[in-house]
Order: C-alpha cells, then sequence, then structure tokens
C-alpha cells in the first residue's frame, strides 16, 4: 500500500473517533477535560518507547492491546471518556491512530472555540514560557487565537517547523543544512 493512501486511511479514521469523542465531551461539557486528558496521554505515548511500540505494532492482538491499555489508563489515572474511548479504540485494533486522533480533536476543539489551530514540530519539547510566546507571535501573524499542537522530532535537529492552515515555515536546523550543502553544490 503506497505511504499517501496509509497517511490518509489513518487520518480518515481519526478524524471519525475524534469527531466521534468530541460529541460525547460536548454533551457531557467536558471538551477541556477530555483534551487535557488527551495530552496527557499523547506526553506518554513520545516518553515511552515501549507505549509507542505497543500502539503501532501489529503482533499485539486485540485482547492484548486492550489489556495493556485498561493497565496504562488505570496507573494514569485517566478516566470517564477518555479511558473508555481507548479502550474502545484498543478492541478495535485503531491504536495505531491514536496520535493522529489526538491531533483531530485539538483541531475540532479548537475550531469550536473559534481558535485556529498551528501544527508544530520541535527537536525537543517546548516549555511552557516558549509555547506561550509562540502562540502570542502567531496570534500576532494571524489575528486569532491560535491553538497549537506540538510533535517532537529530534530528526529536524533544531529549530521548529509551523504549520498554520496551508501555510508553513520551516526554521528548522535540518532544512538550513540541506539548504547550505545545495548551495555548496551550485559554488563547487
Amino acid at each position: 500500500m503506497p505511504v499517501a493512501d496509509t497517511s490518509q486511511l489513518i487520518s480518515g479514521v481519526a478524524e471519525r473517533y475524534a469527531s466521534s469523542l468530541f460529541e460525547l465531551a460536548l454533551e457531557a461539557n467536558s471538551v477541556d477535560a477530555v483534551g487535557s486528558d488527551l495530552a496527557r496521554f499523547q506526553a506518554m505515548i513520545d516518553d515511552s518507547a515501549d507505549l509507542k511500540r505497543l500502539i503501532q505494532s501489529p503482533v499485539f492482538s486485540a485482547e492484548e492491546q486492550a489489556k495493556a491499555i485498561a493497565a496504562i489508563v488505570a496507573k494514569a489515572g485517566l478516566s470517564g471518556l477518555v479511558a473508555n474511548f481507548l479502550k474502545v479504540v484498543a478492541s478495535n485494533r485503531r491504536l495505531f491512530a491514536v496520535p493522529g486522533m489526538i491531533k483531530a480533536y485539538r483541531v475540532i476543539a479548537a475550531r469550536q472555540r473559534g481558535e485556529i489551530t498551528a501544527e508544530i514540530t520541535s527537536a525537543h519539547a517546548l516549555t511552557a514560557a516558549q509555547e506561550t510566546e509562540l502562540k502570542a507571535a502567531l496570534k500576532g501573524v494571524t489575528g486569532k487565537d491560535v491553538a497549537i499542537a506540538v510533535t517532537v522530532d529530534p530528526s529536524i535537529l533544531g529549530g521548529l517547523i509551523v504549520k498554520v492552515g496551508s501555510r508553513q515555515i520551516d526554521t528548522s536546523l535540518r532544512t538550513k543544512l540541506s539548504t547550505l550543502k545545495l548551495a555548496l553544490k551550485e559554488v563547487g
């Protein structure tokens, strides 16, 4: 299966699940609480190679994934909608799409609040102060409140990649180095 087809499949699955979760959160008047629980779970994924493997690997059965997720959710103190949601996702063998579901949920919730969402890729986790500064800078550029979804990708080496709607600003060190390498080839 070509890569584009896989990412479209994940994004379609992610959006359907995220919008269902959002509807439930809206009914329960807990959109922000669900959002922060999802952010906590995403942080757990980012911090644990084992959890990442559990989510991404097709080797584990639905039963094994569901048991593991139930234990993780209980240990992390996640309850209610997010706990049930993750258990359903695991038993439906859709854990691979959880990071996409979390991103999609953030976008839906931000849209509901009248915010726009910026996808940020950083070489390392941002501090609260850096996130605040980034939000303020983006608000200055867009004129709207901006919710940010940060993904950590050490392969960009340094700097940031900021995506707002169809606009992308790439200040990553990896891109700067490849541009420099290209320029040096042209000179030599």
